[in-house]
């Protein structure tokens, strides 16, 4: 069960009130992602061994072409 002390935020979450991030939950066999500025709606659930390449696929540069 995801609980609010299960979730973290990104080291990245920046200044103000740092609520301009996402949040994750670790679990066994997934990782749960949501937006921390609306916690109460729907998160993106991934197999553990899927998370990582999303990560490089968000994180890669768009193509200008």
């Amino acid at each position: 069960m995801i609980t609010p002390d299960t979730w973290q935020k990104s080291s990245y979450s920046g200044g103000g009130q740092g609520d301009a991030c996402v949040e994750i939950a670790h679990y066994p066999a997934r990782i749960a992602v949501r937006d921390s500025k609306t916690p109460a709606r729907a998160t993106l659930t991934f197999p553990v061994g899927a998370f990582a390449p999303f990560v490089e696929f968000v994180r890669a540069p768009v193509d200008a072409a």
